[in-house]
């Protein structure tokens, strides 16, 4: 199927695979890529040597064209931007807009740039400093989401650019991104789907809990760090939910130190962090400690399988999954069932 995403990323399909931390790693991201979607690499986990390493691995899995997605406040984002340059990836995402020196930087470069926003205006922003395209997730997508569902919120950004338009939250299937067509998108991401996928490296209980998982189950809780966050709802995040000020700042300093260790920041650089976190926002320290780890308690969901100490972001769509494909079966399904909805729109149009 071929769409302005198609030809602009060098991809079969318009599909994404969006790029998750702790799951969109090398198996998945290249598994995706060989299916013909665009993968995507989360990168926010990953230390320099490591992301430099996976993308090594991706290119050792796949010729495909895949991405990697990168946090537009990390103090070392520059320093990523021209990781990425130096290893000929094909595209970048970004989960916060990037300034207009950094898609400048990699646009010169040949690099695509696409970050992904939650509102009208923040698509307008990134499309006047230069972004190739824009990934627009509705409230229905996971983790850090909005109030603005998909079917109203995508129109309004294309109507508002004229640059290409990927759709995000609630896809799950071809009738899906026939719907985000016919709203004038050029393609649909996904994370939640590819996420409950044979190449997803998610330990094999907490995809059971994902598919076990109601619409109803699918919750926003802004428990964990100050901000709407949708994720499965769990015990552990009721106790996040119902826990004092005392009992939380300690859960968060606790978290924070183990995040430290393992991401190598100092307390100094995690602290800077923190403040701009809290600027503007209405955050206790409790809630800016566990911003700065929140890495922490997905990692121990999505890598350890602790469901009991861990969160599990997750789209709404997850209510509606009850199977595991593999990358390719899963992307050929999709575009299998989008040809079949478009044929019998046709067919819905010469009979009237």
């Amino acid at each position: 199927m071929d769409t302005a995403f198609t030809r602009l990323v060098g991809v079969r399909h318009p599909v994404v695979q969006t790029g998750m931390g702790w799951v969109a790693g090398p198996r998945l991201v290249s598994a995706a890529a060989n299916a013909g979607a665009l993968g995507i690499l989360g990168s926010a986990t990953m230390t320099l040597d490591q992301l430099r390493e996976a993308i090594r691995e991706v290119r050792a899995r796949t010729d495909a064209p895949f991405g990697v997605n990168l946090r537009a406040d990390a103090h070392d984002a520059g320093e990523r931007v021209r990781l990425l340059v130096e290893e000929g990836v094909r595209v970048a995402s970004f989960a916060l807009a990037p300034s207009g020196e950094l898609i400048a930087g990699l646009k010169a470069a040949g690099v695509v740039v696409t970050p992904s926003v939650g509102a009208r205006r923040h698509a307008e922003k990134v499309a006047s400093w230069g972004a190739d395209a824009v990934i627009v997730q509705g409230g229905e997508g996971g983790g850090h989401t909005g109030e603005v569902a998909t079917s109203v919120l995508l129109p309004q950004v294309v109507d508002a650019v004229d640059i290409p338009v990927v759709a995000a939250g609630g896809f799950h299937d071809g009738r899906g991104l026939v719907a985000a067509l016919a709203y004038g998108a050029a393609g649909i991401a996904m994370g939640t789907r590819f996420l409950l996928t044979r190449e997803s490296t998610v330990p094999d209980a907490v995809k059971a809990c994902y598919l076990a998982a109601t619409v109803n189950e699918v919750t926003v809780t802004r428990a964990v760090d100050g901000l709407p966050h949708r994720m499965l709802r769990t015990p552990f995040v009721d106790s996040l939910e119902g826990a004092g000020r005392v009992r939380a700042l300690l859960q968060a300093v606790r978290r924070a130190s183990a995040f430290r260790r393992l991401s190598g920041l100092t307390w100094s650089r995690m602290i800077r962090d923190g403040l701009a976190l809290k600027h503007g926002k209405d955050l206790s320290w409790g809630q800016v400690l566990l911003a700065a780890n929140t890495p922490m308690l997905l990692r121990a969901a999505m890598v350890e399988g602790r469901t009991d100490l861990g969160v599990m972001a997750s789209g709404q769509v997850a209510g509606v999954i009850d199977d595991l494909p593999s990358c390719a079966e899963l992307v050929e399904r999709i575009m299998t069932e989008a040809e079949e909805v478009l044929r019998s729109l046709e067919a819905f149009r010469a009979v009237r």
